[in-house]
């Protein structure tokens, strides 16, 4: 498939719904947006209300319950969890150098499956609150009605259309984001520690960051999969502003890697006039 260009920055600017809409088309696929300026409570998105699945976003979730339960003292961070090469699974680059060991710490299983998105550390994490029942029922505590993770690493990724199982929409992961990383959902000191992994995430340089401009911070979640899903959800922090939290999900393309890429960053790009007003 030939490279599609996504630079809307060089053309006229119509409403924000409308840009998302033009960057759908040009994938081929379904695409959800949803973008909070917190701020001034602006909202705008694009089939927002429309279910797609989470993939590896649900880490994000799942490394919040963790720190929820270790606010709760129901869980410690320096927790050792030991596992076995059975437990591993396709796409876990540090698990894979402790199996058989004395394993790895909740800190670090979390570290591993938000920063590299080790999926191994995903499952782990799971089985530490109930599987994904328990990552379900936390949602639930947050007033999401929407989010569902009914499967493990890798069944998770299958992204079949028309499946709800293991999704969000991209208006309530935005929702349950706000409460998690800029609410009263987690202690001072987890949300702290929550965003310091986002904010170390390595797997999302060009998604929603490769739109930003320089100075603004970003620390986000990937996820891929199956029927081309590809997902990121992210906190921006412009220079001397309010953060904007911004989730896209893309599934029902054909498009290459490269161009799926391309369209978040294209999601980026058109939100920053939109926050900036420029």
């Amino acid at each position: 498939m030939a490279a599609v260009s996504f630079d809307i920055r060089a053309e006229a600017r119509p409403a924000l719904a409308r840009q998302f809409a033009e960057i759908e088309k040009k994938t081929g696929g379904r695409l959800g947006v949803h973008v909070l300026d917190t701020a001034n409570g602006r909202r705008a998105g694009h089939r927002q209300d429309e279910r797609f699945a989470m993939c590896s976003t649900f880490k994000f979730v799942a490394a919040a319950l963790v720190l929820a339960r270790v606010d709760r003292g129901q869980e410690r961070l320096d927790r050792r969890v030991a596992y076995s090469r059975n437990d591993l699974v396709t796409y876990s680059p540090v698990t894979e150098k402790h199996a058989g060991t004395d394993g790895m710490t909740m800190a670090q299983l979390c570290e591993a499956a938000v920063t590299l998105s080790d999926n191994t550390a995903g499952n782990l994490m799971l089985a530490s609150f109930g599987g994904p029942a328990g990552l379900t029922a936390f949602m639930r505590s947050l007033g999401d009605a929407h989010t569902r993770l009914d499967r493990i690493e890798t069944a998770l990724n299958e992204a079949r259309a028309g499946d709800p199982r293991d999704t969000t929409t991209p208006a309530a992961m935005v929702g349950s984001m706000q409460k998690i990383l800029l609410g009263d959902a987690l202690s001072p000191a987890s949300r702290t520690q929550l965003l310091q992994w986002l904010d170390g995430n390595k797997t999302g340089g060009e998604r929603i960051g490769a739109g930003l401009p320089a100075d603004w911070k970003v620390g986000d979640k990937t996820g891929t999969g199956e029927n081309g899903a590809a997902n990121d959800i992210a906190i921006l922090r412009p220079p001397g502003r309010a953060p904007i939290l911004l989730s896209v999900y893309l599934t029902e393309t054909k498009a290459s890697m490269a161009d799926r890429n391309a369209a978040h960053a294209a999601v980026a790009a058109a939100v920053v006039p939109w926050i900036t007003g420029a």
